[in-house]
């Protein structure tokens, strides 16, 4: 059985990335050499000696591989406020002895092809990977620990690949009530936008205040709370990005969300309020305020955020222009699986710089297929910019957790 679930997972995995043309083990015995369980897998052992023919039929039962991809097929995803990959119980490992509890390694996959017009130039059209990743989960013994590698195997060349390959590398314990307290390398809370999973974005692309002052990993120590009425992340890390060196500075990155409608089952919608600040030192110093603010109802969901840098240490990289930007998002899911969104997005980079901002106005459509795990996205952006030329752009992309 051990052979054909193996198999399973590599065809899948293969078939996802011909599917698209291009984040994240396999079966079989742990470095101790323990035997390591599937969450699905019955272990066979030695039948009662009262148990009747019918019900050892059904015990020695193993699924074929046909009957693995049906139940894949047929799965249904409803949620997609969380990332749920498609072999979550299938790949799932569980250790009966050693340090670990369980383990899940999953993939996930991006990508998109972009139709742009640049007014007075040609047209450009090309194909993009957007992200390939290899998540390796595991929760250990105590049951109150985990951990998480994701590496990035993504073709680019705007860095090294090794400064790109590490991308999550924690560990983290949920010991104290209400509280996370992680470890290692992270995605902290540089806005609300710029801290949020790449697998459940609204649109193919990013806002521009998170595309250039968030969206990139450090490493350190975070406190994350939840509580009813309020959460809050919090973080003590280092102003290095992609590993370019050892400690250049120390960095603090803080968000406070308030949630005054958590009592109320629903019944008024969901709203949440939040502020944060980023602030360090990496040769030079920076700073980053913003704000959120975000009300959902029913199949209806709008967003705003706005933030002001004085100087900034995203993933557009160090800088200490003071810029400021905002954007405005409004969604409506027509069936549990169609959703149509539209942004306003405006960004200046350099307020001390006249005539120089940019406005994106991007509609979209979503068809989550399952959930996150499987979704396509269409996307319409109209550039207009007061420095450059205005742009057109149609983004068709998809995604597969698996």
């Amino acid at each position: 059985m051990k052979k054909i679930l193996l198999i399973f997972f590599l065809l899948i995995s293969v078939s996802s990335s011909a599917y698209a043309s291009e984040e994240e083990h396999q079966d079989g015995a742990s470095s101790s050499g323990e035997e390591i369980f599937l969450e699905t897998q019955i272990n066979l052992i030695e039948p009662a000696e009262d148990t009747n023919a019918e019900d050892l039929t059904e015990i020695l039962h193993e699924k074929t591989l046909a009957e693995r991809l049906k139940e894949v097929y047929n799965l249904e995803i409803e949620r997609t406020d969380i990332a749920i990959p498609l072999s979550n119980d299938i790949t799932t490992f569980r250790f009966e002895k050693g340090p670990l509890k369980s383990f899940h390694p999953w993939f996930a996959m991006q990508s998109h092809g972009r139709y742009e017009l640049n007014e007075g130039d040609d047209d450009d059209l090309f194909y993009k990977i957007g992200i390939i990743n290899i998540n390796l989960d595991g929760v250990l013994k105590s049951g109150e620990e985990d951990f998480r590698l994701m590496l990035n195997v993504t073709p680019q060349s705007q860095r090294p690949f090794m400064k790109n390959f590490v991308q999550d590398a924690y560990i983290a314990t949920n010991r104290i009530p209400h509280h996370r307290i992680i470890l290692g390398n992270t995605r902290p809370a540089v806005g609300y936008e710029g801290s949020q999973s790449p697998y459940t974005l609204p649109f193919i692309n990013r806002s521009q205040i998170a595309r250039n002052f968030g969206t990139v990993r450090k490493f350190g120590l975070r406190i994350v709370g939840n509580y009813d009425f309020v959460d809050y992340d919090l973080g003590a890390l280092s102003s290095d990005t992609f590993f370019s060196s050892f400690f250049p500075g120390a960095e603090f990155d803080g968000w406070v969300n308030f949630k005054p409608l958590a009592k109320t089952d629903g019944k008024y919608g969901k709203l949440v309020t939040g502020g944060g600040i980023t602030a360090g030192k990496r040769d030079t110093d920076f700073f980053v305020a913003g704000a959120y603010a975000g009300y959902e109802y029913k199949k209806f969901t709008t967003r705003f955020e706005w933030a002001h840098s004085n100087g900034s240490n995203g993933l557009a990289g160090l800088t200490t222009n003071k810029a400021t930007g905002f954007y405005s998002t409004v969604a409506y899911k027509i069936t549990p699986k169609v959703q149509i969104l539209f942004r306003y997005d405006e960004f200046d980079p350099d307020t001390d710089v006249a005539r120089n901002k940019s406005r994106e106005y991007t509609t979209g459509i979503n068809y989550f297929i399952k959930g996150q795990a499987v979704k396509l996205m269409l996307n319409y952006i109209f550039c207009q910019n007061q420095n450059r030329s205005d742009s057109h752009k149609i983004l068709v992309g998809t995604q597969f957790l698996l």
